[in-house]
């Protein structure tokens, strides 16, 4: 098995088949399981690493909307462009109802963080802006099946997201409730999402070689999810902080 596939002597004859590896692909690569995240959870890390966790996570989540409306555009289907839509009115929100990008800013504000400095992302990770963007580019240049099979990491986001209100509600004494409103809504969101997703791709990928490619495609995106948390790990944890990043006051 390689960073970009399902491996060898794994058949995908069948629907059945290709959602077994889809929940194995998420239980062994999913970025819930990644060394800085437990580190957060746990109450490891100090309130700078912290803000460079949600400084550099923001500019994922600014682009999700950019990148689901890309998505709606290879569409010619009307019932899917509605289906999709919502997830750009879940993170930008609507006139007088907040979206999911208003309630990260709530976070990094909460966190001590000036919300002029996150939205103009200047001090995110190289890695952080080449990983977004390569997912944004992969949804744009692969096919819409692709596309959107590699949103399919939000049918493992409910369990992260209760351990990390848990978790950090628990451990920081700078964290409270309103400001992770963000991940609460997210437990409702995110199971709607993925159930279309899933029904999408089990009934559109009607061969072996494309179910292969809607496994490949979410391996790939559980790579963009890895390699963000790579970078703040090795800056952050590691001391190695590049020019131009990010740098926590001295607690």
């Amino acid at each position: 098995m390689t960073a970009l596939s399902i491996g060898k002597g794994i058949t995908l004859d069948s629907a059945e088949e290709m959602e077994t590896t889809l929940r194995t692909i998420g239980a062994t690569r999913y970025h819930s399981l990644h060394p800085f995240h437990r580190l957060l959870h746990g109450g490891k890390l100090n309130k700078g690493q912290v803000q460079a966790w949600a400084l550099n996570r923001y500019y994922y989540q600014s682009t999700i909307p950019l990148k689901d409306a890309m998505v709606m555009t290879r569409f010619r289907d009307r019932m899917t462009r509605v289906e999709w839509r919502h997830r750009i009115e879940d993170h930008d929100g609507d006139l007088g109802s907040e979206g999911g990008i208003e309630r990260w800013l709530k976070l990094t504000e909460g966190l001590g963080l000036d919300t002029a400095y996150v939205e103009s992302t200047e001090g995110i990770l190289p890695a952080t802006r080449f990983a977004v963007e390569a997912y944004v580019h992969f949804c744009r240049d692969r096919t819409p099946l692709e596309a959107i099979a590699s949103s399919l990491t939000e049918l493992f986001a409910p369990n992260l997201h209760e351990e990390r209100i848990s978790g950090m509600l628990k451990h920081y004494d700078f964290v409270n409730p309103d400001i992770m409103s963000y991940f609460s809504r997210r437990l409702t969101q995110a199971p709607r999402d993925a159930g279309f997703a899933l029904d999408y791709v089990k009934q559109h990928a009607r061969t072996p070689a494309e179910r292969e490619a809607v496994c490949n495609a979410l391996i790939f995106k559980t790579n963009v999810l890895w390699v963000q948390l790579d970078a703040l790990y090795y800056a952050y944890v590691d001391g190695q902080i590049p020019p131009g990043a990010f740098v926590p006051k001295a607690s």
